[in-house]
């Protein structure tokens, strides 16, 4: 397929409550450097081409962001690039989808999440101070297990009070997270590993979702087992045979495959090379067939 000439609105649109997206967006993790995602040691992106990729995926109408202060390598740091490529001022209706939870040390180990109320609202303000912006429009708690999450919604749920936040989600889930927290406040979207393959007894979670006017944002639906460290380069038959009908990649057919899992299904593929963000764009344009999908939902089921 043609990519160059089609943009995101191919994608078609939701609602994150008030803010209207297109469905194909861009995840930006992969900015920052090349190789693995948080691999120690990693050589840090260009920063030319980063800001590059950025100002083209608006050019291409991509309107939703997704990043986080976590996201940063020895120099550089995903929400300083989206402020320099972007910011000054951003455009009007761009979505910026932010993150907090994990945390990082300075030179990029892991410690412990946060989890005081002290904690989340210093992350926040990390992020604001970053992306130089006075209010956040979506942040996603992030969290690790399946203990409560009340306590930690609760108080992103003051600071959506207190006007710093304007709309919640939430990340890296149990579906009974979801339930825990919609007693709290708003969710507008969930964030969680999906793809094909990947989580097939998530499905009726992510039928549940739609149904509650909820988001679902899946990651790593293109590097699958991959995860951090990207595609594999092996790839199932069944993707390669509908890839070649359409004349498309194999990691265009997984985007459009979860586009096709129902309309309140967002896309966030993340990238630092200008083709294949073009070509990740226009996966949204790909209409997958009947048979298309019984083959690809068949090999999903299999948990290929």
């Amino acid at each position: 397929m043609t990519n160059e000439t089609i943009t995101a609105a191919a994608s078609g649109t939701w609602k994150l409550a008030d803010l209207t997206v297109n469905r194909i967006g861009f995840g930006a993790m992969r900015l920052t450097q090349t190789g693995a995602a948080f691999a120690p040691g990693a050589t840090p992106s260009d920063r030319g081409r980063a800001v590059g990729v950025l100002r083209r995926a608006v050019e291409l109408g991509v309107n939703h962001i997704d990043t986080a202060a976590f996201y940063f390598s020895s120099l550089r740091s995903a929400n300083e690039l989206i402020n320099s490529a972007l910011g000054g001022p951003y455009p009007d209706d761009l979505v910026i989808t932010t993150k907090v939870g994990p945390a990082r040390g300075p030179a990029g180990d892991w410690s412990r999440h946060a989890a005081t109320p002290a904690e989340l609202r210093a992350q926040v303000e990390e992020n604001l101070r970053q992306l130089g912006r006075d209010h956040l429009d979506v942040v996603n708690l992030r969290i690790l297990g399946t203990d409560s999450i009340a306590e930690r919604f609760g108080a992103l749920a003051d600071l959506r009070d207190a006007g710093l936040i304007r709309h919640l989600g939430l990340s890296n889930i149990q579906p009974g997270h979801l339930a825990e927290a919609r007693a709290i406040a708003p969710v507008v979207c969930v964030q969680n590993l999906y793809g094909i393959g990947m989580r097939p007894e998530h499905d009726e979670f992510l039928r549940t979702c739609g149904e509650q006017g909820v988001a679902f944002v899946p990651f790593y639906s293109i590097a699958a087992a991959g995860r951090e460290g990207g595609a594999t380069g092996t790839e199932a038959e069944e993707v390669l045979a509908v890839a070649r009908a359409h004349d498309a990649t194999p990691a265009q057919i997984r985007l459009a495959w979860t586009l096709h899992r129902g309309p309140h299904v967002l896309a966030i593929p993340g990238t630092g090379n200008p083709d294949h963000l073009a070509a990740n764009v226009a996966a949204g344009a790909l209409r997958l067939t009947a048979d298309d999908l019984a083959l690809l939902d068949a090999l999903h089921r299999r948990g290929a």
